[in-house]
């Protein structure tokens, strides 16, 4: 049996390149493939490999004290849902472009917001009703295909566009509103709400685990809709039957949660192509479309 884990922990780490060694190491042991970010604020991995291993690299990894309290998310994959092991320092775990700004400690991030269990978002949500926003903290495309109803979602196309953003009066009409940010696992949410309240957001909140962990609590009983998008060979995950696919096909305008590269490689653009046009239009548009046939 193989599964793939969702990982991340925020605690200063005085040499990156040694825990980078070990862990690749560690990885390479338990014959494991996917992507760890280490920098000196932390750790952020996912990787699929066969359970036993994964069990393994685990423990392994909980016995450094800094990762001992890592929460460690299972989600359905394995190994050749990468395709190959990828482990490297870089100047942030989430690249937002705020490495200075950001502050951690061994408790984890230094301001961020605060964490709220799934059935504690219902909570808030049942008391505070529409003074609750949610707020995307991925980008505009994962957005497209799943989210929380009614949620705010940036027009952002990768992570380090939050910050241009967040600039200026953009969102000052929910500053002083109860804001949940989310994310797919709850790493990016941890500097995201940090950012927030340090630009004049009063009551900022995080889902904790992320949208993982609410899917596995709630499926699509709840108030999230669509389906997931993931970084990883399966592109999308939905957590039960029940789920609606949300996205729009670029070609015929029909619900779709199929992701698929242009056709046209100097493009790759990545866009939702839904089952039955993706068999005869494989680009993104009709420029796209006459490249690739020429």
């Amino acid at each position: 049996m193989q599964k793939i884990l969702l990982y991340y922990c925020f605690t200063p780490l005085a040499d990156p390149e040694a825990i980078r060694l070990w862990q690749r190491a560690l990885c390479e042991q338990h014959h494991l493939l996917g992507r760890i970010l280490i920098s000196k604020h932390g750790l952020n991995g996912t990787v699929g490999g066969d359970l036993d291993d994964l069990k393994a690299y685990v423990k392994a990894t909980k016995s450094y004290a800094p990762f001992k309290k890592i929460a460690f998310k299972w989600s359905e994959g394995g190994r050749d849902n990468f395709p190959k092991l990828s482990v490297k320092v870089r100047d942030e775990i989430v690249t937002f472009g705020a490495s200075s700004e950001l502050q951690v400690d061994e408790h984890g991030v230094v301001g961020g917001g605060t964490h709220l269990k799934p059935h504690q978002v219902h909570e808030l949500v049942e008391q505070y009703g529409d003074d609750v926003v949610f707020f995307d903290g991925r980008n505009a495309y994962e957005a497209a295909v799943g989210r929380f109803k009614g949620a705010v979602v940036p027009e952002t196309r990768t992570t380090r566009d939050f910050l241009q953003d967040l600039a200026g009066d953009k969102y000052a009409a929910i500053k002083d509103k109860k804001v949940v940010t989310y994310c797919t696992g709850g790493v990016r949410c941890e500097v995201l709400s940090s950012l927030m309240k340090n630009r004049g957001f009063t009551d900022v909140y995080q889902l904790d685990g992320g949208i993982v962990k609410y899917g596995e609590a709630y499926k699509d009983d709840g108030l999230w809709e669509g389906s997931l998008y993931v970084f990883d060979g399966r592109m999308s995950r939905k957590f039960s039957g029940k789920a609606k696919d949300i996205g729009t096909c670029i070609h015929c305008g029909g619900p779709t949660s199929n992701y698929e590269n242009c056709a046209n490689v100097s493009c790759n653009n990545l866009v939702l192509n839904c089952d039955a046009c993706k068999t005869q239009n494989t680009t993104c548009s009709e420029v796209c479309a006459t490249i690739v046939l020429c």
